[in-house]
């Protein structure tokens, strides 16, 4: 009889996208502490191997053809059973990542982590801990506790510099608009980057909407 200390984690991989599915499947296999249990590519072949032969883990996508990840996890993943679920999705807008957790996710990924860091992740899992991807920590945080005096985030001068980037000038055009040099512009968009935790101009924009921190376009 298996020891159950030594056990192996059974994983259930559901993953529409074909590429995907086989980096997840490999990495799943490449570890000696997991089990590929079955690699599939939509709701009804999850449900049917679910029903027949419970994972410990249901390692599952939310755009599936046929429908969303979340209904697996709401009807299989329940407090009292012994399955757990970990999202990952391309999906990281509050709206999805709220549904998968109310669901019962307990563990949620973006997938542009390594395919390496998801064994990791399984194992954190299993062991009680909740695997989220850095951008999904500040959804959570941001709907569970009041962001304080987000105004005062940025200071004056970075508040008119982001308004511009907003707007899609670029680096010569607000350092022209502000009469700075292109070096300060570009030393501003940085700092604004850093304070919103983000890396790209449209990150900057959207989380900047999220905060209330963009001022509304002007009616003509």
């Amino acid at each position: 009889m298996e020891n159950k200390a030594t056990r192996r984690i059974r994983v259930l991989l559901v993953e529409d996208d074909d590429s995907t599915r086989a980096g997840l499947a490999d990495a799943v296999r490449s570890d000696a502490g997991l089990e590929l249990c079955a690699a599939v590519g939509n709701l009804a072949e999850a449900q049917a191997r679910l029903a027949a032969d419970p994972p410990d883990v249901l390692l599952v996508d939310l755009g599936l053809p046929d429908g969303d990840g979340s209904e697996l996890i709401r009807r299989y993943c329940q407090p009292e059973g012994g399955l757990q679920a970990m999202v990952i999705t391309v999906f990281g807008d509050e709206a999805h990542v709220m549904r998968a957790i109310e669901a019962g996710a307990t563990g949620y990924l973006i997938k542009d982590a390594d395919f390496e860091d998801i064994a990791a992740a399984i194992h954190k899992l299993v062991q009680g801990q909740s695997p989220i991807s850095p951008a999904i920590a500040r959804h959570l945080l941001r709907r569970f506790a009041p962001e304080p005096h987000a105004e005062s985030l940025l200071t004056p001068r970075e508040s008119e510099v982001l308004q511009l980037v907003a707007k899609g000038y670029s680096y010569a055009e607000i350092a022209e608009g502000l009469a700075i040099s292109v070096h300060t512009a570009r030393t501003h968009i940085r700092q604004i980057y850093r304070k919103l935790s983000v890396r790209t101009r449209g990150e900057a924009v959207y989380e900047a909407m999220q905060l209330g921190l963009l001022s509304p376009p002007r009616q003509p």
